[in-house]
């Protein structure tokens, strides 16, 4: 699906990506803050930079194991997304990808992911508790921050680098 397709589309309510689409793009549905919800197929690879930013009324989003590639900021803003599971075919945890995802409560991040980027999970304010699998080896700066119900933190071994306030 071709950059910003359906960008600002306020009233798109809900969306059933075909077996077709293997790539969803650059702010696709950016904007379309009426978008319940979303059924990405097996045929996907990747989800763009900033792809579903700003879909504030997401709830939940099931990303297939097929999916490789999630982009900076994808699902930047999506204020009412609970939860989320990243598929073990992700490697890379983007900048910003859940920044202010403020009622997420949790996330499952797999034995795959190898980096957490800056601001990836900042203003997520409901989670209470993560667990940061033994592949991981680096936390970007800011990477939790602001997320103020964080009580319980694992951080494994693994970790050689944590950024600057990455949980403040």
């Amino acid at each position: 699906i071709g950059e910003r397709a359906f960008q600002s589309c306020s009233y798109l309510t809900s969306v059933t990506i075909p077996n077709s689409v293997t790539s969803i793009g650059y702010g696709t549905f950016e904007g379309c803050s009426w978008l319940t919800s979303v059924t990405i197929p097996n045929s996907v690879t990747s989800i763009g930079n900033w792809a579903f930013s700003g879909c504030e009324s997401l709830t939940s989003i099931t990303i297939p194991n097929s999916v490789t590639s999630i982009g900076y900021g994808a699902f930047y803003e999506c204020r009412s997304l609970t939860s989320v599971t990243i598929p073990n075919s992700v490697t890379i945890i983007r900048d910003y990808t859940f920044y202010a995802c403020r009622s997420l409560t949790s996330v499952t991040i797999p034995n795959s992911v190898t980096s957490i980027g800056e601001s990836a999970f900042s203003e997520c304010r409901r989670f209470t508790s993560v667990t940061i699998p033994n592949s991981v080896t680096s936390i970007g700066d800011y990477a939790f921050y602001n997320c103020y119900s964080l009580n319980s933190v694992t951080i494994p071994n693994s970790v050689t680098r944590i950024g600057k306030e990455a949980f403040a």
